[in-house]
C-alpha cells in the first residue's frame, strides 16, 4: 500500500479518539476499578511491548462492562462454534476505546459469543494501546479533558470544518491485527477455519483499525470487513479491497453528516452495504433497550449470507 493509503486511513479514525471517550465519559457512567478477569483462552501474539509504557495493564468497569486498559502484550481469544454449527467463515473482532481502551464485554467477547452462536468462528483481539496514566483517579482526569474537547467538537454546527486531530502511530496495531491474521491461517486447519472467508468487523477505533488494515496491511487478505461506528471520512480504496457492511446511528458523535468512506467504496466499484440508524448513538455494540440499531447484527448475518460468506462454496 501507498503512504496516500496510510494518510487516508489516519483521517478515517482520527476523530474516534475524542469521540469514543464521550459516549464512554457522558451522563453519569462511573468508572470502578476491576480485578484482571481471568482469559484462559487468550493467545499471546508475541508482537512485542509499547514504547514509554511503564504502567502494567489494568481493568475498569464502565456502564457494566469490562474494558481494559494500558495494554502493551496483545492476545487473540478464539470463541468456536460447536462443530454442527461451524460454517468455516471466520471474523476477527476489534473491541473499540479510542486506542485508549478497550471495551472487551460490550464490543468483544459479546460480539464474538453472537457470532460463534452462528456458526462463525470469532477471535477477539486484544490490541496494543497507547498508554494512560497509571491511576484510575489520573486516567479518570485525562479521560474528562478529552471529553470536554469531544463535546465542544460535537456541539460545533455540522457545515463548520471540524477541529484537527491528533494523528495516531498505529504501526503497533496493524502489526498485532496482521499476527492475529495470520494465526487464524496458521491454525486454520485445527479451528475449522476456511482461510478464503476471514473477515474482520471492529467498533469505533476498532472500526478504525479494521479499515487501516484493510488500506496498509501487505500481509491480510480479508475477504470482508464491518466498520461498525467508525469514522467516515473518504479513503483512496485499493483495488483488491474487500466487500464493506458499514453502520452507524444518526445521533453519534462521529457521523455529522459524513458519507465519505460509502461513497469512495462505491465509486470503486466494489460492494457495499450501509446501514444509517435513526437513533443508537457510539458505543452501542449489539444493541441498547428501544434504538433501531438494535437489528444492526441480523442485518448483518443476512448480508454474509445472501453474499456467500457463509457457505463452504462462496469462492467458486
Amino acid at each position: 500500500m501507498t503512504r496516500t493509503h496510510t494518510i487516508a486511513s489516519l483521517l478515517v479514525f482520527a476523530t474516534i479518539v475524542l469521540v469514543f471517550t464521550a459516549s464512554a465519559m457522558a451522563q453519569d457512567g462511573t468508572i470502578y476499578p476491576l480485578e484482571a478477569p481471568a482469559e484462559p483462552n487468550a493467545i499471546l501474539l508475541g508482537t512485542g511491548g509499547v514504547e514509554g509504557q511503564t504502567a502494567p495493564e489494568t481493568w475498569f468497569r464502565q456502564w457494566g462492562d469490562p474494558m481494559a486498559r494500558n495494554i502493551s502484550a496483545a492476545t487473540l481469544t478464539p470463541f468456536l462454534p460447536e462443530p454442527d454449527k461451524a460454517n468455516g467463515a471466520a471474523v476477527i473482532v476489534a473491541p473499540g476505546g479510542g486506542f485508549r481502551w478497550l471495551s472487551m464485554g460490550n464490543e468483544g467477547w459479546e460480539v464474538a459469543e453472537a457470532l460463534a452462536e452462528r456458526g462463525i468462528a470469532a477471535f477477539v483481539l486484544k490490541y496494543r494501546l497507547h498508554p494512560t496514566p497509571e491511576s484510575l483517579d489520573g486516567f479518570r482526569d485525562s479521560m474528562n479533558r478529552t471529553f470536554a474537547a469531544a463535546a465542544d467538537s460535537a456541539g460545533a454546527p455540522q457545515d463548520e470544518k471540524p477541529p484537527s486531530r491528533p494523528r495516531w502511530d498505529l504501526s503497533n496495531q496493524l502489526e498485532d491485527a496482521e499476527a492475529a491474521y495470520a494465526l487464524i491461517v496458521e491454525r486454520a486447519g485445527e479451528w475449522g477455519v476456511d482461510t478464503d472467508r476471514i473477515g474482520m468487523i471492529g467498533f469505533s477505533a476498532g472500526a478504525g483499525l479494521t479499515m487501516h488494515s484493510t488500506l496498509n496491511s501487505r500481509t491480510m487478505n480479508l475477504a470482508f470487513i464491518g466498520p461498525i461506528y467508525g469514522g467516515m471520512a473518504p479513503v483512496e480504496v485499493p483495488k483488491d479491497a474487500p466487500p464493506m457492511f458499514n453502520v452507524i446511528a444518526a445521533d453519534d458523535f462521529l457521523f455529522r453528516g459524513q458519507f465519505g468512506v460509502i461513497k469512495s467504496w462505491f465509486e470503486a466499484g466494489l460492494p457495499v452495504e450501509f446501514h444509517l440508524y435513526q437513533n443508537g448513538g457510539h458505543g452501542f455494540g449489539l444493541g441498547n433497550p428501544d434504538r433501531t440499531s438494535n437489528r444492526w447484527f441480523e442485518a448483518f448475518m443476512h448480508w454474509l449470507e445472501v453474499n456467500g460468506f457463509l457457505a463452504a462454496d462462496s469462492g467458486e
